[in-house]
């Protein structure tokens, strides 16, 4: 039995809870469910082998773990009960299994989800970046999450501390709509204190996970679970990462599965960014402003999709999107206030020092604080670019 892409049918129930007994089973993942199945042919035919045939399929560890979970029983209790605790349980031959999941290195055989999935037809990305994340990275993350969410672009992370759940609540604060995927059951909220963000995500997007509900969020589970994050998105962006870090490893995952990756530069002075920079020298795109990576990632997603090319009203139900986005913002700065920002911006960039001094000197912004979420504001609207970190000029558009 070979398993792929959805099949637009169901298994049958009583397979579907046998199925559930290979998903509930620790360390058996997609690689190894596939080799049972081509083994045995089915679910159940797995189940009711012997564990010297399981064995000889998958080593000793595996098939004493699956061993240990037929003895116990308590799976099939598990599979009852998964309803009344609101979790979907799909498989990847099933209706409804992401396209994107499917087509990934090392597939998951089936996944655990409460809410709604990503919508396959609609551009998705995915947030990642430092739990312990500088002023400056929360504030990007912040920014970059409002936008995703006006524009209509689904944000895809893991609920974790930090630049991943700064963004995904900043993106449902704006009215968009995040999906969480979590390395532990879906009916865990990790990490405690996000439990706000993790009630939002279930009522205007959704939680998923590989893991079978109840398991704990183990550190081992983390790495698998980014691969996971970087298959349902389009597009990567990294924002504050160590020079070794586990977002390193969502980047390389992100690139083996043809992701584009962007990152959001820093100081060379500034260990958080070590990453980021890196990962710059070896080629990844350069996040400048959520405006200019919308223009890009939304072409390129038009192209990939056959959208811009078919006449379909697919690229202008982005641009009305990006738009709305834009006039959301309009509401947040005074018009005057914006007016003296725009005239003190030129077409050579200027350091918001230097306009916080000319600004000062025309009697108007002293916080710097209030003169960024200002230039945030333009570069939102259009009238601003930011050039590199800290550089502001007049947009190009």
């Amino acid at each position: 039995m070979k398993t792929g892409k959805g099949t637009g049918m169901f298994m049958a129930e009583e397979e579907r809870k046998y199925a559930y007994f290979l998903c509930s089973t620790y360390t058996i993942g997609g690689v190894r469910a596939e080799r049972l199945l081509a083994r045995f042919g089915s679910p159940r035919a797995v189940y009711e082998a012997e564990a010297e045939e399981w064995r000889e399929c998958v080593g000793n560890s595996a098939a004493e773990a699956l061993e240990r979970q037929k003895k116990s029983g308590e799976w099939e209790q598990e599979y009852g009960q998964l309803s009344e605790q609101q979790i979907h349980f799909l498989l990847r031959e099933e209706k409804g299994f992401p396209g994107k999941l499917a087509e990934i290195p090392d597939p998951p055989y089936g996944i655990f989800y409460r809410g709604k999935l990503p919508d396959e037809n609609e551009p998705a990305v995915a947030v990642i970046g430092a739990r312990e994340c500088s002023e400056y990275g929360r504030y990007v993350a912040e920014e970059l999450g409002q936008y995703l969410g006006r524009a209509g672009i689904q944000v895809i992370s893991g609920m974790a501390r930090g630049i991943d759940g700064i963004s995904q609540q900043a993106a449902l604060s704006a009215g968009g709509t995040s999906y969480g995927v979590l390395g532990c059951g879906v009916d865990i909220c990790y990490p405690a204190q996000n439990r706000r963000l993790y009630e939002e995500l279930l009522e205007k997007g959704g939680l998923l996970s590989t893991y079978a509900p109840g398991t704990k969020p183990l550190p081992q589970h983390f790495p698998p679970r980014n691969r996971i994050v970087s298959g349902l998105s389009d597009a990567l962006i990294v924002i504050e990462a160590r020079q070794k870090s586990g977002t390193l490893i969502t980047v390389d995952m992100a690139l083996e599965q043809g992701r584009d990756v962007y990152v959001v530069p820093g100081r060379l002075t500034d260990r958080l960014s070590d990453g980021c920079n890196h990962l710059l020298t070896q080629g990844a795109g350069v996040f400048l402003s959520p405006e200019s990576f919308a223009e890009d990632f939304l072409r390129s997603w038009e192209e990939k999709q056959g959208l811009s090319a078919d006449g379909s009203g697919g690229k202008n139900r982005r641009k009305n999107n990006r738009e709305t986005g834009r006039n959301t913002a309009k509401v947040k700065l005074p018009k005057e206030s914006l007016q003296k920002i725009l005239e003190c911006l030129e077409p050579v960039p200027k350091t918001s020092e230097t306009l916080l001094q000319e600004l000062w000197e025309k009697g108007e912004y002293t916080d710097i604080s209030a003169l960024n979420r200002a230039l945030m504001e333009l570069e939102l609207l259009g009238y601003a670019r930011q050039n590199s970190p800290g550089h502001f000029s007049t947009s190009a558009n």
